[in-house]
Parts: C-alpha cells; structure tokens; sequence
C-alpha cells in the first residue's frame, strides 16, 4: 500500500513539471507550432533525414523517391531501431489513382530450420539475440518494389546521400546516443559488432561523429546493382557464409527466394473518418478492432486524461490484444477472419464484456470461423504520399554483423510461437507476427493524414489514441502526438503466453490523481515510466488551402519541415 501511495505521489508532483509548457496559441499538450507547407512534407525521427528527403522533393522526386531516401539514411543515423537488415511495410496513396496501396516487406524464417530442432534442445521460446531469431530482411527489396512503382529519380541518386553521410560521418543525436550504449551493452559479444558499432572500443556518444564505411560500400552496391546485389550476389553470399559460421540457418537460397507482398489495406470507418492498415501478419488490425469497440461510447463527452477513457482504451485493448495472440499470422499459412475481427458486429460482442466498474483480470479470444522501430512519412507536390516503417525488432537487431556490411540481421523469428498447432507457431519459410504497422486516414475517399507510432506493441495502442484526439477530442496534429499516452502491457502475447493478472498499465506524466485513484480503484496496477510510448510522425492536408501540416514529437530526435 505504501508503494502505491508513492507512486501516486510520483504522479501527481511529476505530472505538471513535465507537460508542455504554456502557450500563446495552440493547445495544452503542444510542444511546438505544427509546420505547415504547400509544395512538400517530410517528417522522420532524426533531423538530418528530414532535410535530405526534402533535397529529393525539391529535385523533383515522388514523395516514395523521398522516404526511400529517408529511410536507407536512417539505417546509418539510426541504426537503433532500423537498418538494411530488418523489415519494412508501407501504405502510399497514390495521386493518379486516388488509391491507397500496401506493401509488406517481411521476411521469412530460413527453410532449413524446423520446429523439432527447437522442441530436441527444449526452447520454450525463440531467444532474442544470437542465429536462432534471424530472418531474411526484407528491407531492400521493399526498396525498390516501392520504387518501381512509384519512383521517378534514379536508385543512385536516391542512395547518394545515405552513401555520403556514411563515408563523411555525422554527429550522433541525444536519444539515439542513449538506445546505442543500451544495445552495444548487450551485443557486443557477437563477432563484427564493435568493430562497426563502437569505433574506440564504446558506442558513440550524443555529439560524436560516426563513419560506416562498410555500409557506404553496401550501399553503393545496391545503388549498382539494384536488389538482386543484395538478395542474389556477393552481399547474400557474406550474410550466407557468416550465419553458418555462427551456427545459424540463414541461407543464400532464402535470401535468392525472397519477395515482398502486394497487400490490399483494410479499414473500418470511426465516426465518419476511414482509418487503414494493413492485413496480418502484422498487429495493424488490433487499432481497428479497439476503435471499433471504442466508437460504441461517448468519449468526447469523457474528456481526455478521464477515467473513464482510460479505462474503455485498456479493457478494449485486453480485448483486441487476446484476439492478436490467436489469430494475427502469415496469411500464407493460415486462414486468418479478417473481416469478421474487424467487423461491426464483432465488436459490439466484444464491447459487452466490458464492466465500467472493474478491470478484466484475463481475456479470452473471440470464438471465429476461420478461414524498436523508426517510422517516416512522405508527402510531395503532386498529392502522393507515403506511410512507411522499417525495423530491426529489437534495437539494432541479432548482433548478428555479417562481414564488411556494416549492418545487423533482424531477429524478428523471436516473435514465433513455438506451440504446436497455433497460428503463429514457428514453420520453415514463414512470416513471423510482426509489430510494425503503417496507418493512413481517408475522409470520404480523399487522403487526410498519413501516420504513425513506433515501439512494439505500443504500435496499435498509439494508433487509437492518435485517432481518439484527433477526432474525439478535437486536438490539431502536433498536440494529438505530444499528448500525454497510455500502454497497457502484459495480457495475450504474440508468442503464446496469457497474462491472468489483468496486466501494468503505464501512465506518462500529465494525469491527475483524482484519475489515478480512480483507476487504481477500478482494479488496474498503474505504474509510471518515461519511456516505452512510442514515437509519432505524422502529415496531414488540408484540400482547402491546399497545403500540408507536419508533426513530430518531442520524444524523439526527430523533425517535420516542408516546403
């Protein structure tokens, strides 16, 4: 009891020091004006990838031309949540057609590696450093499926910067600086990262210029030699020969066999806004099943930071999130109710089994027929625009370091289950769950804003309350990023697991107490943190004044501008 008296004290003295401070115009939780532009807007974590990929729109680039840039340079800036070894999805909307589109760029598990060969050495789970969680990246060939589609500059001139910045070095900014010793703590052990990674022997601190050429040399290759330099020549031969000399599976032929996937976004309409995402294997469709089950209630009426929403955000993401554990897989593999789970219908079920009063200790998936992260968007001068987020899962990866590349292998096989018989249960050739997931919101079939939040499974629960500001509570693009977020953690897991203690909800600094209690009171373990919520980017426009709003928030390192 002591301790929750406590934390309640934390709460309530930390709440008010660390919101926004006040503000002339604008609105509470605003940390800064949103940036407004008529020609072009990009928004990414990291303010020397903003700045290049508006050299591409200003050369004459699409919107795609330009996060293609943003992102290979984040690979270099920030190699803590991305690079040329991890998985990419995106949703563009596309001008001419005035249609949205979605790539999965995910790869598969190494066909070599069986699930007996985990049940043999008595693996409960896919461990998360290490050969074992390593799948193909499918960052690269998402690359250039994007590219030949809606590409318009050269690979070589959307690459070049990236390239330079690689050779020539840049400064490393305050919070990466931060995840960059966290990760360098752990993976230094696996051959070939601290030669690449902690140059002196330590990660690079905040201010310190960091070189890759190894990675300018990989790069260059691509640029050459286009994805097959990558997935079919000497790159996939290096990654091949150092995975089986760590023991592990990652072969030449599932690199050679590797392709995106084309997808259809899907959507549900919430109060008279469409939002999408996209089909699993990715989480995207749990934020529609929460918004589904939410748009049954007033929240506006609650007001934000109110109890009562916070208790409908987390008993409808205990809900969604127990769905999520049993039924978000790769389609190739199952028969996966997409449309019953993102239903009308269903979610007027599900909303029944929400008491206002008390919080749901465990959650039960619905009974259906079956049949770390860096996100960027993109907007150019024709109306095109792109949603796109790449990751290597855990912060910078595996560990695993080919030789020369000057990247990490993802280890995004960690998030297999390796229960017989489930949907997510691990099979050779497979897409994993994943948790990075792209939004987009249409307003009667004209784009409105292009979005997203990094972080895990914080990704759909960022989503909803992105959404709930933005229409709910009425707040402009930049306060409805800044806000003060929530995360439930704990209930159903991708990999098999179920929580029966009803789970940790983390509150951010700016709630009161009076919430706080209330909560408390209502049967939820509230604890405070300051990190774990996330990072936004988002671009909106506005068809009326023809222009572009630009948001970024204040917990990242990042920047929106336009021009």
């Amino acid at each position: 009891m002591k301790k929750i008296l406590l934390l309640s004290a934390v709460l309530l003295v930390a709440g008010p020091l660390l919101r926004a401070q006040d503000r002339i115009t604008g609105r509470t939780f605003a940390t800064r004006s949103e940036v407004i532009a008529q020609h072009g807007m990009a928004c990414t974590s990291q303010p020397l990838v903003t700045q290049v990929a508006l050299d591409i729109l200003k050369k004459g680039g699409t919107a795609v031309d330009a996060a293609i840039a943003a992102d290979a340079l984040l690979g270099l800036v920030e190699p803590t949540g991305s690079g040329m070894g991890g998985d990419l999805f995106a949703i563009v909307w596309d001008a001419n057609t005035k249609k949205l589109y979605g790539l999965n760029g995910s790869g598969r598990s190494p066909k070599s590696l069986t699930l007996d060969y985990f049940k043999r050495r008595g693996y409960t789970h896919i461990p998360p450093h290490g050969p074992l969680p390593v799948t193909v990246p499918g960052c690269v060939d998402g690359w250039f499926e994007l590219h030949k589609k809606f590409g318009k500059l050269p690979m070589e001139e959307i690459l070049q910067p990236a390239i330079t910045y690689a050779r020539e070095g840049f400064p490393v900014t305050e919070l990466i600086a931060y995840y960059w010793q966290g990760n360098a703590r752990i993976l230094k052990k696996y051959e070939n990262f601290s030669k690449i990674f902690m140059p002196g022997g330590h990660a690079p601190k905040k201010g310190e210029v960091f070189k890759n050429p190894y990675l300018a040399n990989t790069l260059e290759k691509v640029a050459r030699g286009g994805r097959d330099a990558f997935y079919k020549g000497d790159i996939a031969r290096t990654i091949a020969a150092y995975m089986k000399r760590n023991g592990g599976f990652l072969s030449y032929d599932d690199l050679a066999s590797h392709h995106s996937e084309w997808v259809e976004p899907v959507s549900v309409n919430y109060r008279g806004y469409d939002v999408w995402e996209l089909p699993p294997n990715g989480q995207g469709i749990a934020a529609l099943q929460m918004l589904n089950i939410l748009e049954g209630y007033d929240l506006a009426s609650m007001g934000f930071g109110s109890a009562d929403y916070i208790h409908l955000f987390v008993e409808a993401k205990k809900l969604a999130f127990a769905d999520r554990s049993k039924y978000y897989a790769d389609p190739a593999f199952n028969k996966i109710p997409v449309e019953q789970l993102i239903s009308k219908d269903y979610a007027a079920q599900r909303r029944q089994l929400i008491n206002m009063h008390r919080a749901a200790r465990s959650v039960e998936a619905g009974n259906l027929e079956q049949g770390e992260t860096v996100y960027l968007t993109v907007a150019d001068q024709w109306g095109n625009m792109v949603s796109l987020i790449q990751s290597n899962y855990r912060g910078m990866g595996s560990g695993m370091t080919p030789d020369g590349l000057g990247f990490v292998l993802q280890d995004r096989g960690e998030l297999f289950n390796l229960k017989e018989g489930e949907m997510n249960s691990y099979a050779p050739g497979k897409r994993p769950f994943h948790t990075i997931i792209p939004a987009f919101i249409t307003k009667d079939g004209q784009p409105w804003i292009s979005f997203g939040v990094m972080g895990g499974a914080m990704q759909p629960q960022g989503h909803v309350q992105i959404v709930v500001n933005l229409i709910d509570f009425g707040m402009n693009l930049q306060e409805a990023g800044d806000a003060p977020r929530i995360r439930h953690g704990g209930s159903s897991q991708p990999t098999g697991e179920v929580m029966n203690d009803g789970g940790t909800v983390y509150l951010e600094s700016g709630f009161s107490y009076q919430t706080i209690r209330d909560l408390m009171q209502r049967g939820h373990h509230i604890s405070w943190t300051v990190g774990g919520y996330g990072g936004y980017q988002a671009i909106m426009w506005d068809p009326v004044n023809k222009v572009y709003y630009g948001a970024s928030e204040s917990r990242k390192d990042g920047q929106a501008a336009g021009y």
